[in-house]
């Protein structure tokens, strides 16, 4: 079986392919009507996020039978059409979902703690005690909107932290467990002060975090978002972090990011997002909280272990 490499992952990835008999060609940075050229002779794909899997992509590769993506979603990937093709479509949604639980708890204490400010204030020269006081986890009601592998793993990160409460909302009825109680979205909006969002990218979750949502919650509150970006409206945050309604925001991923999550803007930043750079209760970083040196190592070596029991030598 041949495979088609289209984004450079951790080395263990082909290192086990290739010992295990698969016949691997690395396409980083092939253009891609030439990837489409070359698909025809290919049984796989592996790729992250450097552009979209559509069904124009797909008609090109006749002789597929999987697609593996080295990340926790597959929104980049036409997952209608891979189905009607009986394409399979791998993912490591457990890989990353540590490092993704550990980001977003540093973000939260870094942002409400006024780290990145201390800091750059002693930079300047300045040593502003009372400027930079911080705000205590502990007594919080810490609201998390998905509870899959990574809400999961963040709500077990705030044991020992003595926080009033954990609870969670999910389209999905879940399973109790030790570290958060499922409610309705009424009751989490009127009793979360810290908010955290752990949702994949559908049709439901685009554009969920508006106006409306910020209008319903009852109390300020904390928000963090290491998701996705298109799951929160910049300009309703921009309002509602100007109306104090939100406290302060960390935010991993961005609306404007384009959908390779290699880059940030389609076009010019709109000013919304301007106002995020200047707020000194913001704090952002560039989708990487599921990119650890751990997580990198551990998405490679979930998607071998799928191909190789699917296809491997039996």
């Amino acid at each position: 079986m041949r495979i088609l490499h289209l984004d450079e992952n951790h080395p263990l990835l082909i290192q086990q392919l290739n010992n295990a008999g698969f016949e691997n060609t690395q396409a980083y940075t092939t253009a891609k009507k030439d990837i489409e050229a070359m698909l025809p002779d290919y049984q796989g794909i592996v790729v992250r996020s450097r552009f979209p899997i559509d069904k124009a992509f797909l008609s090109k590769g006749p002789q597929l039978k999987f697609i593996a993506r080295v990340g926790a979603g597959v929104e980049n990937i036409d997952a209608e059409t891979a189905k009607k093709r009986k394409i399979q479509l791998f993912a490591a949604p457990m890989g990353n979902a540590n490092a993704v639980g550990e980001h977003a708890l540093g973000m939260l204490l870094g942002l409400m703690n006024k780290l990145r400010l201390a800091h750059q204030s002693i930079r300047a020269g300045d040593w502003l005690r009372e400027t930079h006081r911080g705000e205590e986890l502990e007594g919080k009601t810490v609201g998390i909107v998905g509870y899959g592998n990574m809400g999961k793993s963040f709500a077990k990160k705030l044991k020992g932290f003595d926080v009033k409460e954990v609870i969670f909302y999910d389209i999905e009825p879940k399973e109790a467990d030790a570290f958060a109680r499922q409610v309705s979205l009424k009751e989490l909006q009127e009793k979360a002060t810290v908010l955290s969002l752990h949702t994949p990218q559908t049709d439901l979750t685009k554009g969920m975090l508006d106006a409306s949502f910020f209008k319903q919650m009852q109390h300020p509150f904390w928000l963090i978002n290491t998701a996705r970006g298109t799951a929160l409206v910049t300009l309703a945050l921009v309002e509602a972090l100007k109306s104090g309604k939100v406290k302060g925001a960390a935010l991993d991923v961005l609306e404007y990011e384009k959908s390779s999550f290699e880059n940030l803007f389609y076009n010019s930043p709109p000013a919304d997002f301007n106002y995020l750079l200047e707020a000194e209760n913001v704090s952002l970083s560039p989708h990487v909280a599921g990119w650890s040196i751990e997580s990198h190592r551990k998405l490679a070596e979930i998607i071998v272990a799928q191909i190789l029991a699917n296809y491997g030598v039996r």
